[in-house]
């Protein structure tokens, strides 16, 4: 029989003790002790943590209470206070309107004989005028407004025997060739020793024809297109709130001053039975005189606050998105809600050569026709040549695009339907781009109307912004998109672009320099290719970081009120935070000379509740934690009022009414809280 118990040998040649059951149960024993005293250690831990937690919690929760009651104790000062800052608006749209006032009335006893263009009856008068002078030259018309071909003949060239004449001013460029001798090996048409011209099939090589090509600076043409209902009616809103303004407001103040009258009347009636014949008329002296001085401080107050709400009606209508797009396009129809046109409109058109001059016996005798230039039909209407695109081939254009147009990529090339009234792009074929040269060239089968054209939001949506201020009432306004950096310098109720810099190469315009008003301005860079304003319907064609329309005008005007005295910039945490909170940087900045590695605040905003938050720009979480020592408050005034310099808000309150009023104008054309 063998033994319970024998001794195991490990490799080491020493014997290893087999454990016994009762050793074993003793160690399972020792082992549960352990454990459940980890376990109640470990309740104990997050008791006693959990209780902390709620304790911090409830004492933060205490003191946001307190902070709300603290906020909505001073709501009501606060607002009062806001709303009288604000007052620069309506004052600054009263100079305006002031300004207006006095341009039409100089205008109008100039007596020059030039139309107001914002009076309809007065353009058609011009141009029914216009119309009926008939014989006139070349240059008169082009010194008029610029239109076009009489005695071709003796401005032949000694080369070519054809015809040329170049005649450009600030507005138009007129091109004409006239093809005299009808060379079928001269198909090449070239302007002026440029490389703007026509390469022509021999069949017009070989008739008498004469090209004209007629650049308009202006894009004239697009506003004959029908306006969607939409936009119809977005922009009939606005004009309606911009001309009727003055007329409403008269209105409601004479309404006003009448009630008013009226019951000041009632109450000089009983004054005039109580007093006697002397009194009454020393008393009616001083009550006409206080009257009177009321009335107007009553007229004043009145206008000012139908003003305020005018202004605030305008500023909302232009940041309000629009719910659907306005307009089903056709095929090959150019969206103008995604494109915009560029550098222009050139007018491409063949005219019958009219009968030249011929000397005879020391006269010149020209056959005058009735009827004036005739257009050239090309291709005829009607041909039985199977082969139409053989004989009738298409005219290769090259054109030079203006000089102050700046192209992000390759343009294309739309032209005008005259029937459906909108650019098209069928018909335009091989069409390539020379970025060094400035040349566009393409195959047109029909000539007449044509225009290059750009994504209208290639510059959308923006990489960063910031408002810096400058001189004493000066801002400068800097915008970052994937191609360029603009930066636009605000000055009173003027606009200046003060730089642009194309892939880290500052570049020349010939905008710069130039101070306009912010809407002559907008339309100027918008013309340049420099669109950075986006439209009621740019969220349809931009992935934008939508933001509340009301909470966003309500931000942009109260960083145009402290933008005299305080730096803002984007925070990537705009984009984090929900559409019903906007959040911006913030640094005070009282020189003129850039601060070396700011350090910049973060201030939340959600319409009625401003605050610092906790995190900054290098953060790796967001949160809406607010900084310690902080307090909220219902306006962004007042939260920078908490810790700003006491120079930096004397300044603030002194700053001109203008220029606070076109800084809120510009953050309002580029929607920065939206579109960056």
């Amino acid at each position: 029989m063998l033994p319970l118990f024998f001794a195991i040998t490990n490799k080491s040649g020493k014997k290893k003790r087999k454990i016994t059951k009762a050793e074993r149960l003793k160690q399972l024993q020792e082992e549960e002790e352990r454990r459940q005293k980890e376990e109640e250690e470990a309740r104990v831990k997050y008791e006693k943590e959990e209780m902390e937690r709620l304790e911090i919690q409830r004492i933060e929760k205490e003191k946001w209470h307190q902070l709300e009651a603290k906020d909505l104790e001073r709501r009501h000062e606060e607002l009062e206070e806001l709303c009288l800052l604000e007052g620069c608006f309506p004052e600054a749209e009263k100079l305006k309107r002031d300004t207006r006032l006095l341009s039409q009335w100089k205008h109008y006893i100039q007596c020059d004989g030039s139309p107001d263009p914002s009076i309809s009856p007065e353009i058609n008068t011009f141009i029914s005028l216009w119309k009926e002078e008939t014989n006139e030259t070349l240059e008169e018309v082009i010194a008029k407004s610029k239109l076009v071909l009489k005695q071709a003949s003796t401005l032949a060239d000694l080369d070519s025997g054809n015809m040329e004449k170049v005649i450009q001013d600030e507005n138009v460029t007129l091109y004409v060739w006239a093809n005299l001798k009808k060379n079928p090996r001269y198909k090449s048409v070239r302007f002026s020793e440029t490389q703007i011209g026509f390469e022509i099939p021999r069949i017009l090589a070989t008739s008498d024809i004469a090209l004209r090509l007629l650049h308009t600076h202006y894009d004239h043409v697009t506003p004959l297109r029908p306006v969607p209902t939409s936009l119809r009616e977005y922009t009939a809103t606005v004009n309606h709130l911009v001309k009727d303004e003055v007329k409403y407001e008269e209105t409601a103040i004479d309404k006003e001053l009448q009630e008013e009258g009226k019951q000041q009347e009632n109450e000089s009636n009983s004054v005039h039975e109580e007093q006697t014949k002397f009194e009454e008329q020393s008393g009616s002296e001083v009550q006409t005189s206080f009257v009177q001085e009321e009335s107007e401080a009553t007229k004043c107050e009145l206008e000012m606050k139908l003003l305020s709400e005018t202004v605030l009606s305008a500023q909302f209508l232009l940041i309000k998105n629009a719910n659907e797009k306005p307009y089903i396009f056709e095929d090959n129809e150019v969206d103008l809600c995604q494109f915009t046109t560029l550098g222009g409109v050139y007018h491409l058109d063949i005219l019958e050569l009219p009968p030249q001059c011929k000397p005879m016996k020391g006269w010149m005798i020209v056959e005058i026709l009735k009827e004036g230039l005739q257009k050239y039909i090309y291709p005829p209407g009607t041909t039985e040549d199977v082969e139409t695109e053989n004989a009738f081939p298409p005219i290769e254009v090259t054109l030079e695009v203006q000089e102050n147009v700046i192209l992000f990529e390759d343009p294309m090339v739309a032209r005008w339907d005259a029937e459906g009234k909108h650019w098209q792009t069928d018909g335009i074929s091989n069409v390539s781009y020379k970025p060094e040269d400035r040349l566009v060239t393409f195959s047109l089968e029909t000539l007449g109307p044509v225009t290059l054209i750009q994504d209208a939001h290639i510059n959308m949506p923006f990489q960063s912004w910031e408002l810096t201020p400058l001189d004493v009432d000066q801002v400068l306004l800097t915008v970052t998109t994937v191609f360029t950096t603009i930066q636009i310098q605000i000055k009173e109720n003027l606009c200046l672009l003060a730089s642009i810099t194309l892939s880290n190469k500052k570049h020349f315009s010939i905008l710069e320099g130039k101070w306009m008003t912010p809407i002559s301005f907008i339309c100027a860079l918008k013309e340049a290719g420099l669109n950075i304003f986006p439209s009621e319907h740019s969220h349809f064609y931009v992935v934008i970081n939508y933001k509340d329309p009301l909470i966003e005008m309500k931000a942009y005007r109260q960083l145009a009120l402290l933008s005299s005295a305080f730096a803002f910039g984007w925070s990537k945490w705009n984009i984090v935070c929900s559409s019903n909170k906007v959040i911006v940087k913030l640094k005070e900045h009282l020189s003129e000379k850039p601060i070396q590695k700011p350090n910049w605040t973060l201030l939340m905003f959600s319409g009625d509740r401003a605050q610092r938050l906790k995190i900054n720009e290098n953060s790796e979480t967001f949160s809406e934690a607010l900084k310690e020592e902080t307090e909220f408050h219902s306006t962004l005034y007042h939260m920078v009022k908490d810790f700003a310099s006491q120079k930096a808000m004397e300044k603030v309150r002194s700053s001109s009414c203008q220029l606070i009023d076109s800084v809120c104008y510009m953050l309002l054309s580029t929607r920065v809280l939206s579109y960056s």
